[in-house]
């Protein structure tokens, strides 16, 4: 186990996307970064290169957060690897193909609900262990990547998505309010419509160019974007912001 005054930053769910995009930008604003995967390991790889090349350190740790034994898994390797842990990004998320409430069944329920509410929760709950000045840590910081889903409701796609991230929202501030004396800052981002691969995992893969008309910005936001929010709330620019939950979404 080592251990060093650089900060440690967990994101869940890293290798692609958003979660790509938040561990390149925190690397380069001074963290070590874990960057978090699922089963994609060339992917999580390629990360942790970009991010060596830079002279940053970093990490692919595997692990489901869907599953006790993958949040297990991911959490001990943080600590063999880095001996301290500063910051969580419960970035990781699932969402089904396009269906009607009368589609959906109960496997597909469980599995969503696995990935997207209880990972994000179990995955805090680890952190909060480790960060918590009442438990001997030095505090830390959590941020949430929610969804305009959970406000927009995203009838007649998958509502069970949106159900999901209403449930993070709910648990950002209840964790905030819970943990703020332990040190530990607690916020969220809402994305809207954003550029990534997460679309075609729901069947719809001009998603983001197909409802660019509806935003007020009249575009698609990037992942770059969403991890600038992000960067902001993990930074001791927003030492005196928890509970807060920014959307990120051109104005939709």
């Amino acid at each position: 186990m080592t251990s060093s005054d650089q900060p440690v930053l967990l994101v869940t769910g890293g290798s692609r996307g958003i979660g790509a995009a938040v561990c390149l930008s925190a690397a380069a604003n001074g963290w070590a970064v874990a960057v978090n995967y699922a089963s994609n390991r060339s992917a999580a790889d390629a990360v942790v290169t970009q991010i060596e090349a830079a002279g940053g350190k970093a990490v692919a740790v595997e692990g489901d957060v869907g599953s006790e034994v993958g949040i297990s898994a991911i959490f001990a390797a943080v600590d063999q690897t880095f001996g301290r842990l500063d910051g969580l990004i419960n970035n990781a998320g699932i969402v089904g193909m396009k269906a009607r409430i009368d589609e959906i069944t109960a496997a597909r329920l469980q599995r969503m609900l696995e990935v997207n509410v209880s990972g994000s929760i179990l995955c805090a709950a680890e952190a909060v262990r480790r960060m918590s000045v009442r438990r001997g840590g030095k505090g830390g910081v959590i941020v949430n990547i929610s969804s305009m889903a959970a406000v927009l409701g995203s009838a007649g796609q998958y509502v069970d998505y949106a159900a999901s991230k209403g449930a993070i929202d709910t648990f950002t501030i209840g964790l905030s309010r819970e943990v703020a004396e332990d040190g530990i800052r607690v916020n969220a981002v809402r994305p809207g419509i954003i550029d990534t691969g997460i679309h075609a995992s729901g069947g719809l893969p001009d998603r983001a160019r197909d409802l660019a008309p509806s935003v007020p910005m009249k575009r698609p936001g990037t992942a770059q974007e969403i991890a600038d929010a992000v960067l902001y709330l993990i930074s001791p620019s927003a030492s005196y912001i928890t509970g807060a939950i920014l959307n990120v979404s051109g104005g939709r």
